[in-house]
């Protein structure tokens, strides 16, 4: 009995030849290709990072290293899971989306790494088209309007801007300071409240800059975009 489990857990190693793990490598290589594509469209704008989608490809990379190391060693497996369970990632994940994409990379890796090119292409595919048709999705944009104007103003253009917007922008802050004379008032509107507004009353940056008591606006997109 000993010596059945020490073949099982020490001599089954599932050596691969120098030909299999380049066919790993290869496989995770065009593969991750179509994953840094989809992230690279889904992501398009400001909130596109090159490092994190080059870290994703790499990621299919390590975790397709790292099966052709286990193989089928049971020991060598538990092994690493208990010298990676020692690693905290502290990374903040700005889009939700980007999880889904770390994952996506694990799992392709852990399929070539195991010679599963089927089951990786399959899914890949199948991820991408998803990705492709809904990965574009975004929420509906929230646009702070920031306006410096004078401190004895603000009433004013606190009314023009709900008439602006129909009464359908909120206010967020406003900050008035005696000594500069100045004030600062925030107000949160959808980018589609934005767009429909300006087509019928032209644009908001330029309305309000002209005005005489208006120091100056500014439009802030939460998703980093800004138009000044």
């Amino acid at each position: 009995m000993k010596e059945y489990l020490y073949d099982k857990l020490i001599l089954t190693t599932g050596a691969l030849t120098i030909q299999d793990v380049l066919i790993n490598f290869a496989a995770a290589c065009v593969l991750s290709i179509l994953i840094f594509i989809s992230y690279r469209v889904s992501h398009a704008g400001a909130v596109y990072s090159r490092k994190f989608n080059v870290s994703v490809v790499m990621l299919t990379l390590v975790t397709t290293l790292v099966m052709n190391v286990i193989g089928n060693n049971i020991a060598l497996s538990l092994g690493m899971v208990g010298a990676l369970s020692i690693v905290r990632f502290r990374t903040a994940i700005k889009d939700p989306r980007d999880t889904a994409y770390i994952f996506w990379a694990i799992a392709v890796g852990i399929c070539c790494g195991v010679s599963d090119y089927l089951i990786a292409g399959i899914g890949t595919f199948i991820i991408f088209l998803f990705l492709m048709f809904f990965g574009i999705v975004r929420d509906n944009e929230r646009i702070m309007a920031v306006l410096k104007v004078k401190s004895d103003s603000v009433g004013t253009v606190s009314r023009d801007i709900t008439s602006y917007f129909r009464g359908h922008a909120v206010m967020r802050m406003q900050n008035v300071s005696k000594e500069k004379g100045q004030a600062e008032v925030i107000y949160e509107i959808s980018d589609k409240l934005l767009k429909k507004v300006e087509k019928k009353n032209g644009p908001f940056l330029t309305l309000f800059s002209e005005k005489d008591n208006v120091i100056s606006v500014s439009l802030v997109r939460q998703d980093e975009e800004i138009n000044l």
